[in-house]
């Protein structure tokens, strides 16, 4: 291994494991024919049981705790969740109007650890090893939200978290002319919770990538990253399925490109040529 290579390592994740089938077909096939290296469980989703029994087939498969506080379904019953749960009985969508109730209703915040408690319970009962633990829309982000992963992760052993922070750089050297906005948005909440996940000693990546391209991350786009990767540890992150239409996909995400951007023999020739160190967070962290 040269020097240049052990500067660039990368955690290669799928988001949303447990969704549905056609995401966890994606999640196995992409780990033993592709480059993914990591997948993020959503303990209570549809196809949870079925992407636990995939994930103890491939022990190489690092599986981390995708944290549901929005738009999903509840691992408690919603009857015990009432000013975090709709009629329907998942998770509220009202992703800005939740942060401020939690802001500002004790018994929101009282219910939300209760549910955040539940989920890493819930991921225990698998047997997996947690790799690292991040949020559906980034949620953990929210400095509350953050405060609760923090204290109820050190009682589950989390190791390693997201902090969703992408170099607007380094997308316009992968697409020339490209005007991402989204890698900002979160920023100043990400930096607080990357200060707050080192003083607890967790593992963070030095960049995610995968935020302003979420849902639209080609085979194109993924391998112009791979050709771009930074030194440090990077994360990258998609939401590949082998097809769509089931419940709970994301308006306009292109599934089946992000999965043929993990198999495609561009990713692997660029990642190969990259030089970079793989694994999972876990990995990295030893």
């Amino acid at each position: 291994m040269t020097a240049a290579a052990a500067r660039k390592r990368l955690v290669v994740t799928s988001d949303d494991f447990g969704l549905s089938a056609e995401v966890n077909e994606a999640v196995e096939r992409a780990h033993r024919d592709g480059i993914l290296t990591a997948a993020s469980l959503m303990v209570s989703a549809p196809a949870a049981a079925d992407a636990v029994a995939r994930a103890r087939a491939m022990p190489s498969l690092r599986v981390g705790l995708h944290l549901v506080m929005v738009e999903a379904w509840p691992t408690l019953p919603a009857a015990q969740l009432p000013d975090l749960t709709d009629r329907a009985g998942l998770m509220r969508a009202d992703q800005a109007r939740l942060g401020l109730d939690l802001a500002l209703r004790a018994g929101a915040r009282r219910q939300l650890a209760a549910e955040i408690r539940a989920q890493f319970e819930a991921y225990r009962a698998t047997g997996l090893p947690l790799d690292h633990v991040n949020a559906h829309k980034h949620f953990h982000v929210h400095p509350i939200i953050a405060g609760m992963v923090l204290a109820t992760g050190r009682d589950y052993g989390m190791r390693a978290i997201r902090v969703p922070r992408e170099s607007r750089a380094i997308l316009r050297r992968a697409e020339p002319g490209a005007t991402p906005g989204f890698a900002l948005d979160t920023a100043p909440w990400a930096a607080l919770l990357a200060a707050r996940a080192r003083r607890a000693g967790l593992l963070v990546p030095d960049g995610v990538l995968g935020l302003a391209w979420s849902g639209a991350m080609t085979p194109a786009r993924v391998a112009a990253l791979l050709r771009h990767l930074p030194d440090g540890l990077t994360e990258l992150y998609l939401h590949p399925a082998t097809a769509g239409g089931f419940p709970g996909e994301a308006p306009g995400y292109a599934y089946a490109e992000e999965f043929a951007a993990l198999v495609s023999p561009e990713s692997r020739a660029a990642l190969k040529a990259s030089g970079a160190v793989t694994g999972g967070f876990s990995d990295f962290a030893r």
